[in-house]
């Protein structure tokens, strides 16, 4: 025990070491982030509970790093690991990393886990598989990587995931091939599997391919990792076929063995969720009914402009004066929510929004030659993206001209598309009412009224008011729980997360006007068996 000790500590100076002398960049690239020896010890804890007592070990760690989950095994049951096993696709921490557990029977391959061939009996498959997989987002894999990685799945698991899926979900998902019958698996994954498209499959796996025994999230507030702003989560899963009534325990906040709040949910249950974030329920006051009217039927949702370089594209209004670039290829837009303390927008006389960071939006879908004759300081603006390469960027290059944007209208409502919030009762995201001509950035998320709100408002400023005061009043929880949270406690909501949220506040609103002439037209679009003839 003594020297399991002092090997621990020489496994922190040297992780210590890696960490100095290795580019962040790099870290960021192979997803490296190491796991905190407290998380690390509880972890391997929680799993020593789910096995018999005295059982022979087989032990795989498929992204090995230094070893924290290895070593705190080691530190606690050293003479049952009758085998152990890892994978480091990194040279450079593999190599010192053998130094150091030299002698102790571990094989330790360098290579890529994901492309690793998994043995064939079961006698020589791990009954315990323990890992913090590199989180890789998905962005960072090639084509190649994708496909390589989908053609292990297909071969092993059976099974496709969203092509949108981060390099962890790939980890987990082919462990199972290396796992004997009733093996354990416990995995530090990011939480968002839980709540975004691409977790579906992993979910329907950890439903129906296995059995799913808990999930641990801890609290956002409370980032595990100081280097990595991301939501964690435990998942552990025994490798047998689900069965029926089978619950799984939810557990939120606190420690892995002393969470906070703590619930055992039936698989049928999450099977019909949509999202798994609310769990347990007791973090939720209520759930909202499913028939419940949703911004999405009264609203068009769209992100703003994607611009590809804004830095380029997006200037302010005494740059654009100085450059003497022409009116007609100018459109206004607004600044980031940080810059934009006002959230009801007015515009001046030419539509342009009163607001102190005046900034345009530069688009043109005119030749170069047209340009180059008629518009020589725009064409030498553009000259100069040529040459700086922003028309080689991935959004550029895929528009035609690449100094073209994408028509948008401007939208009469806004939402900010993230936010923090320093008390969890605020909402973390923004509301904004824009009568302005001015269109908006990626950062804000675009709402246009559907035909049906649009002939309610019937270009009544008072009724755009009154709806806009009701998405103000919509409650952080009923935002945040359609959203996504990350470490740090910072909140994202995609278009189809803010089409998801109840809408009764804002039929409410409309109600409530004296003399709003249609309430009967809105209490018929309320009832579910008169709504579609009005969608």
């Amino acid at each position: 025990m003594v020297e399991i000790e002092i090997l621990e500590r020489n496994r922190i100076k040297l992780l210590e070491r890696l960490e100095a002398t290795n580019s962040q960049a790099q870290q960021n690239k192979l997803g490296q982030f190491a796991t905190p020896p407290p998380l690390a010890s509880e972890i391997v804890d929680y799993a020593l509970s789910l096995l018999q007592p005295n059982l022979l070990i087989r032990y795989l760690e498929p992204g090995f790093g230094t070893g924290p989950f290895y070593s705190a095994l080691l530190s606690k049951v050293s003479e049952n690991v009758v085998r152990a096993v890892g994978y480091e696709i990194d040279p450079y921490y593999a190599n010192p990393v053998r130094e150091i557990w030299k002698g102790l029977g571990l094989q330790l391959y360098v290579g890529d886990f994901t492309a690793a061939i998994p043995p064939q009996g079961d006698n020589d498959k791990f009954n315990l598989v323990i890992c913090n997989p590199p989180y890789v987002r998905h962005h960072h894999l090639s084509l190649l990587q994708k496909q390589q990685l989908q053609a292990s799945l297909a071969r092993y698991i059976n099974i496709k995931l969203n092509g949108l899926s981060g390099l962890y979900t790939y980890f987990m998902l082919l462990s199972q091939a290396w796992m004997a019958v009733d093996g354990i698996g416990v995995w530090l994954v990011p939480s968002e599997f839980m709540d975004v498209n691409y977790g579906s499959k992993v979910k329907e796996f950890l439903l129906k391919r296995v059995t799913l025994l808990r999930i641990h999230r801890f609290d956002p507030y409370e980032v595990q990792f100081s280097d990595a702003l991301v939501s964690s989560a435990i998942v552990v899963f025994k490798n047998c076929p689900p069965y029926k009534k089978q619950r799984v325990q939810f557990s939120f906040g606190g420690t892995l063995l002393k969470p906070l709040k703590s619930e055992s949910v039936d698989i049928e249950v999450l099977d019909r969720s949509r999202k798994w974030s609310p769990f347990p329920r007791c973090l939720t006051k209520q759930t909202e009914k499913q028939d419940t009217n949703t911004l999405g039927e009264l609203f068009f949702i769209k992100r703003g402009i994607a611009t590809g370089c804004n830095s380029f594209f997006i200037i302010t209004k005494q740059r654009a004066n100085e450059l003497n670039l022409p009116k007609r290829f100018l459109i206004p837009i607004l600044p980031s929510p940080r810059e934009l303390d006002e959230d009801y927008i007015n515009a001046n006389e030419n539509g342009d929004p009163q607001i102190i960071h005046q900034l345009f939006l530069i688009s043109c879908d005119l030749t170069g030659t047209h340009i180059q004759w008629e518009y020589p300081n725009l064409w030498e603006y553009f000259q100069k993206g040529f040459e700086q390469g922003i028309s080689e960027r991935y959004l550029c290059k895929h528009r035609t001209p690449w100094y073209s944007q994408e028509i948008r209208l401007p939208a009469p409502f806004l939402c900010t598309y993230m936010g923090r919030s320093k008390f969890k009762s605020k909402s973390p995201f923004r509301f904004i009412i824009n009568a302005s001509k001015a269109v908006a950035p990626n950062v804000y998320l675009m709402l246009y009224p559907k035909p049906i709100l649009e002939s309610w408002l019937d270009g009544d400023q008072r009724l755009y008011n009154s709806v806009w005061k009701a998405l103000c009043s919509i409650t952080a929880e009923k935002l945040i729980g359609e959203g996504r949270i990350y470490g740090g406690g910072l909140y994202k909501l995609e278009p189809k997360e803010l089409a998801n949220v109840p809408a009764e506040i804002v039929l409410d609103a409309l109600k409530s006007e004296k003399e709003f002439k249609l309430t009967k037209q809105l209490e018929l679009f309320s009832g579910q068996s008169t709504k579609k003839e009005y969608l």
